[in-house]
């Protein structure tokens, strides 16, 4: 196992910057998400919005990723290709985003709804923002990975979902991907200890349905084996002692959504 990179807290400052201004790129997208816009408009804005702000889109050119955005619409997972997609009444949409500023990264992802969806995908989405807010109270000095990821499985799993096992958080900061691996399933006190100067992305991912996933030929799209809705959320997190310092935010895009109703 190649090691996990600890940081300085000059270092978790520099990450925080970069979480801020992907969280920001983020509440721009939310401005002008609608039934009828094609994701590539978002993919260009959000690029747009990045580079004006003194930063590199993460994901692009990432592994030969040749978009800015991750944008999974309903039933895609993780990994889905912004383009002429138009988006629907009911829908929802994963947008996961990148940011590389004074050669730090920040990594965060949102799940929207796109006008009025079902009910039933509603729940989804919340409680896999709660999965997430659950696994971030246990990222702190003492507890290890495996407590992050039981703390996300027993939440899902409590509400009858699929939690996604191909896909995993991981370590971020100096690198986009960087160890340990933050699986989203697991069991309690298992995996690496958890100390000041790890920074993690978590991103839970989870089905309404079965909790299996299919692989699409573009190499990168990854949809529930079933066709029924996913949901993602992520921050980028800094274990602390007592209490995690969440270095991305949810607050832009919360804002703007407040201001659309």
């Amino acid at each position: 196992m190649s090691k996990v990179y600890y940081k300085t807290s000059e270092e978790i400052e520099l990450i925080r910057q970069s979480s801020l201004l992907v969280s920001k790129t983020l509440a721009e997208v939310a401005k002008v998400i609608k039934p009828g816009v094609k994701t590539i408009e978002l993919d260009k804005l959000a690029e747009s919005f990045i580079r004006d702000n003194g930063g590199v889109p993460a994901f692009l050119n990432y592994n030969g990723f040749p978009y800015s955005l991750c944008i999974s619409p309903n039933d895609q997972v993780v990994h889905g290709f912004p383009g002429e997609y138009e988006l629907k009444d009911g829908d929802i949409i994963s947008v996961d985003c990148g940011v590389v500023l004074n050669k730090f990264y920040g990594d965060s992802a949102y799940t929207f709804a796109v006008g009025n969806v079902a009910s039933e995908t509603l729940e989804l989405l919340d409680v896999t923002k709660e999965c997430l807010q659950r696994a971030i109270e246990k990222a702190v000095v003492g507890h290890r990975v495996g407590d992050i990821s039981f703390a996300v499985q027993e939440h899902a799993e409590a509400h009858g979902y699929g939690v996604v096992k191909e896909l995993v958080g991981h370590g971020v900061g100096f690198k986009l991907h960087e160890k340990p691996e933050v699986p989203n399933y697991g069991k309690r006190g298992s995996g690496i200890k958890l100390e000041e100067g790890v920074v993690l992305a978590i991103e839970p991912m989870i089905n309404l349905g079965r909790a299996g996933v299919k692989f699409w030929k573009d190499g990168w799209t990854v949809s529930s084996v079933d066709g029924k809705p996913s949901a993602h959320f992520e921050h980028t997190v800094a274990i602390k002692k007592g209490k995690a310092d969440v270095l991305s935010t949810f607050e832009y895009i919360e804002e703007v959504l407040q201001q659309k109703k």
